[in-house]
């Protein structure tokens, strides 16, 4: 196990509130922090949100990051506003950590998957928490949409559901096995190409294979008019408590979206399907290549490219602004995004090949908790 040396010794500063002032701040913040060895220093933790400071997930978020990179840290605790954060390192080995809420699994584990890249030997995480809640990405879309771009730009990741966790129970667990990264490379997607085919899951768990049939036969009816050959495939996924979603992956020539909607108490399964068609009809009346989400989680990747890289989003997103302006502070790369606000644009980064430049350092080896 390998510990990458720091580009800067010079500590970070940011404010928390920028932008949307959400979560994503700091979790872009740990990733970069753990890559680069700066020490970072953040106020303001999600001040622009009802419950401001950390919550559970975001303290988790936090230990797993201070877990993989050996740092120290102050103000981790919940409701807290500040955060001191001294990484020395990233080590690799078998991780397992559990959120305790149905706070995302998935953001957990976008926080350290780009990190753990930079080690010199595998990893394997196991995150217990929600992997179907709302407000962050599905379990499926890691898995089906966000991981094949992730390794289109060089990173090898695998991951695994061995349990669903819905809202508010959370209780389900996910892999992942990180293998080193060996480069990473830019990525154009500025067009899409002609549709292909669309097709997707109808998942249930401890309930009725029924709701999940007629959350299928809801988006059928509502793409049959324009897209005949639709498939959609029954899942029942299994969970310790109850829950239902519907996933659309709509693939073109040279690239893919991926939307989808989630079921709770009293929701009825042909809404949950009206909210995944919805979101996929509005992506199909853009010209964007990928859509917002993937848009918002590939900027901090291609930041390490070498060289240029151009994503045409169906829509400009505070979170994608905000994620922008992160990286500007805590990197010396160009990210421009051309575009209004909630309509398309164009997002230009300038990779600088920062990741050649960290590997190519002749870090000290980690042993047994003492660096060599």
């Amino acid at each position: 196990m390998k510990v990458p040396i720091a580009e800067s010794t010079d500590a970070v500063e940011i404010d928390g509130s920028i932008g949307e002032g959400g979560g994503q701040v700091l979790r872009s913040a740990l990733a970069l922090s753990l890559v680069t060895g700066r020490e970072l220093r953040i106020r303001n933790i999600r001040s622009r949100r009802k419950k401001p400071g950390l919550q559970a997930q975001h303290l988790k978020a936090v230990e797993a990051a201070a877990t993989v990179g050996m740092a120290r840290t102050e103000g981790a605790h919940l409701g807290s506003q500040s955060l001191v954060f001294q990484p020395h390192g990233i080590r690799s080995g078998e991780f397992e950590f559990d959120i305790g809420t149905a706070g995302s699994t998935s953001l957990v584990l976008q926080t350290i998957l780009l990190p753990l890249s930079f080690a010199n030997e595998p990893s394997s995480v196991t995150v217990k928490g929600g992997t179907h809640v709302p407000w962050s990405p599905c379990f499926h879309y890691l898995d089906l949409h966000w991981i094949r771009y992730m390794r289109k730009i060089g990173f090898d990741l695998k991951t695994d559901m061995e349990l669903a966790g819905f809202y508010p129970q959370g209780a389900g667990i996910v892999r992942a096995i990180v293998q080193p990264a060996v480069r990473v490379l830019p990525l154009t997607l500025t067009e899409r190409g002609a549709l292909k085919t669309i097709h997707g899951i109808s998942a249930v768990s401890n309930l009725d294979v029924s709701i999940a049939e007629r959350q299928r036969n809801q988006a059928l009816l509502r793409l049959a008019d324009r897209f005949p050959s639709v498939e959609i495939h029954i899942v029942q996924m299994p969970s310790r408590f109850r829950g239902t979603m519907l996933l659309l992956v709509a693939e073109f020539e040279h690239s893919q979206c991926c939307y989808f909607g989630l079921g709770a108490r009293g929701k009825p399964a042909e809404r949950v399907a009206d909210e995944a068609v919805d979101q996929l009809l509005h992506f199909l009346a853009t010209d964007g290549a990928i859509d917002e989400r993937l848009a918002d989680q590939l900027i901090l990747p291609l930041a390490f490219a070498s060289g240029v890289s151009q994503l045409r989003t169906s829509q400009v997103t505070r979170h994608l602004l905000t994620n922008g302006e992160v990286l500007r502070t805590c990197l010396p790369i160009e990210v421009q995004v051309t575009g209004e606000l909630g309509g398309p644009g164009l997002i230009e980064v300038n990779g600088a090949e920062l990741y050649q430049r960290y590997r190519s350092k002749s870090p000290p080896v980690l042993r047994n908790g003492a660096v060599f």
